[in-house]
C-alpha cells in the first residue's frame, strides 16, 4: 500500500500535479496513522511522525513523490450573525467560552450543528442559519500543529482583590480570554502562576498575615 509521509501547506505544493484528492470532515482531519480512501477509489496509508491537523487544499507528499490534495467535507454548520458588530463579538465570546470550535467567515462565525448552542446564540440576540459548507475553524494563538485536533488554546487571566485580603492572580496559558475581577477577603495573599500544556505547574506564594497559637 503506498504511504503518505509528509503535509505541505496550501500553496506549497505542486496543486495541479495532485495524482488524486481526498475528501475529510473535520473531526477526520486530525491524524497521524490511518488508511484512508482517495476520492478516486484507492487506498493509501496516512503515516505521519505526528497527530497533523490537514487542512483544506493541503497536500500530501508520497514516498514515490506524488501528491494527494485534501479537500475539506461539506457538514452541517450554522452561519451566527448580527446587526451590530458589537452583538456579534458580545456572542463570540460566549461561543468561545465553552470551547467550541468555530471559523470567522467575515462578518459571520460558522459552528457546526448543535441545537443547544443555536439556541443559546439566538437567546442573545443573534440570527442561526443552517447550511452545508467545508468547516475550517480557527486554531488556537498558540496551536502548533498539536495533538488537540481542534486546535484550542485557552488564555485565562484572572484578577482577584477579596475584601478578607484575598489577592488572587492567575495566568493561565489557554487561548479564551477570560478577565475575571472578584472580591473577598481573608487575611492572605496569594500569587498563582499556571502554565498548562497538559501538565500543570503551580507557583504560589502564601503571605498569612497571624499567626496560628
Amino acid at each position: 500500500m503506498r504511504r503518505a509521509i509528509e503535509v505541505v501547506p496550501r500553496g506549497s505544493y505542486p496543486e495541479a500535479a495532485a495524482e488524486a484528492c481526498v475528501t475529510l470532515a473535520y473531526d477526520d482531519r486530525h491524524r497521524r496513522r490511518i488508511r484512508l480512501t482517495t476520492d478516486q477509489g484507492w487506498e493509501f496509508l496516512l503515516d505521519l511522525a505526528e497527530a497533523t491537523v490537514l487542512g483544506d487544499g493541503d497536500g500530501l507528499r508520497l514516498e514515490d513523490g506524488a501528491w494527494i490534495a485534501v479537500r475539506a467535507a461539506d457538514e452541517a454548520l450554522v452561519a451566527v450573525t448580527c446587526r451590530e458588530a458589537a452583538d456579534l463579538a458580545r456572542v463570540a465570546w460566549h461561543i468561545g467560552n465553552r470551547h467550541i470550535p468555530a471559523a470567522i467567515d467575515g462578518a459571520r462565525i460558522l459552528i457546526r450543528h448543535d441545537h443547544v448552542i443555536v439556541d443559546m446564540v439566538r437567546g442573545l440576540g443573534a440570527e442561526a442559519t443552517p447550511l452545508r459548507a467545508p468547516f475550517t475553524p480557527e486554531r488556537g494563538a498558540y496551536d502548533r500543529q498539536s495533538a488537540h485536533g481542534h486546535g484550542h488554546s485557552h488564555a485565562h487571566d484572572h484578577d482577584h482583590d477579596h475584601d478578607h485580603g484575598h489577592s488572587h492572580a492567575h495566568g493561565h496559558s489557554h487561548d479564551h480570554g477570560h478577565a475575571h475581577a472578584h472580591g473577598h477577603g481573608l487575611p492572605h495573599d496569594h500569587a498563582h502562576s499556571h502554565a498548562h500544556g497538559h501538565g500543570h505547574s503551580h507557583d504560589h506564594e502564601h503571605d498569612r498575615e497571624g499567626g496560628h497559637g
